[in-house]
C-alpha cells in the first residue's frame, strides 16, 4: 500500500473518465509521494495514457486529483511530462537545439537560436549528458537518445511530479537500462514523484517503489514482489509474464513452483 506521506504528493480519488458511452477509466483511486517510482502497468487500451493526460489536465473527469507540494494544496503543480511518441516528420530540418530552445523559452523554431539560448540549451542538456546531441536533427536520433532529449525538456524547470509514457518504446536494452537509472537518480536527488507507464515489466520490477496493475480500475497494487505474483497479473499477461529476468526471489521462486522446474 501507499505510503501516507502528506507533505508532497499527488492523491487521486475515484477517478472516472468516460468518452460517449464508453467508461476509460473507473473509479481510479493511486496515491504517489514524493521521492518515489510508481510504475503503472496494462494491456492496450488499458487507460494508462488517459491516466496521464488526465493528471496533466487534458481529459474531463469525475472524482478528484488534489496535488499537495510543501504540505500545501497546490492548483498549478510543475509537472514534467514525456509523451510515448513525439509526433514529427522524419525528413525534418530541425535540431534537437531547435526542440529544446521552442521548450524552455516558447521562442519559435523558425526564428533560429541565439548564442545565449544555445548556451542555456546546452546547460539543460548536459544534465543528461545528451549536450553532443544539440546539432543533431530529431529524426536522426536513435531511440533513447530522443528520450534523454524528451527527459531533459521534462526536467526544466524542475517537476514535483514526472509523467513519463512508454519510456521502453524503441529504446534498446543498453539505452533503456540508462533510462531507468536516470530517472531513479532524478527521483533520489531531487525527491520528484514519478508515475512510470509502461509494459516493460522487467525493468520496472527493478525500479519502482509500487506497481499498479490498471485495467480501467486499479486491479492490483503494490510492491513489485507482491503484484508480479499476484494471479491477476498473470491473466491479463499471460505466460509470457515469466521472461522477466529482473525478478524479486519471492516471485522467482513462485515461477518456479509454478513451472515445476528451474
Amino acid at each position: 500500500m501507499a505510503r501516507t506521506c502528506e507533505h508532497c504528493c499527488t492523491k487521486i480519488d475515484n477517478l472516472t473518465v468516460k468518452f460517449g458511452g464508453n467508461t476509460i477509466l473507473d473509479k481510479v483511486n493511486l496515491h504517489v509521494n514524493c521521492g518515489e517510482v510508481v510504475g503503472v502497468v496494462g494491456p492496450n487500451g488499458a487507460g494508462k495514457t488517459t491516466l496521464l493526460r488526465t493528471i496533466l489536465g487534458e481529459v474531463p473527469y469525475q472524482g478528484k486529483i488534489n496535488f499537495r507540494i510543501e504540505g500545501r494544496v497546490s492548483q498549478a503543480p510543475k509537472i514534467g511530462y514525456v509523451p510515448q511518441k513525439l509526433q514529427f516528420d522524419l525528413s525534418s530540418p530541425i535540431s534537437v537545439a531547435d526542440l529544446v530552445a521552442a521548450a524552455i523559452s516558447r521562442y519559435p523554431v523558425w526564428a533560429g537560436v541565439g548564442s545565449d539560448l544555445l548556451e542555456k540549451v546546452k546547460g539543460v542538456l548536459s544534465l543528461f549528458t545528451a549536450e553532443h546531441l544539440v546539432k543533431r536533427r530529431i529524426g536522426e536520433l536513435s531511440g533513447g537518445e530522443l528520450q534523454r532529449v524528451l527527459l531533459a525538456i521534462a526536467m526544466t524547470p524542475e517537476p514535483e511530479l514526472l509523467l513519463l509514457d512508454e519510456p521502453a518504446s524503441g529504446v534498446d536494452v543498453k539505452g533503456l537500462s540508462l533510462f531507468y537509472e536516470t530517472v531513479d537518480g532524478l527521483r533520489k536527488k531531487h525527491d520528484i514523484a514519478v508515475i512510470l507507464v509502461t509494459h516493460d515489466l522487467a525493468g520496472i520490477s527493478c525500479y519502482a517503489d509500487r506497481i499498479a496493475l490498471l485495467n480501467c480500475s486499479i486491479v492490483a497494487e503494490g510492491e513489485a514482489k507482491d503484484v508480479l505474483s499476484d494471479e491477476k497479473l498473470v491473466k491479463t499477461f499471460g505466460p509470457s509474464l515469466w521472461n522477466i529476468s529482473c525478478l524479486p526471489d519471492s516471485v522467482s521462486n513462485n515461477k518456479k513452483n509454478k513451472n515445476g522446474a528451474d
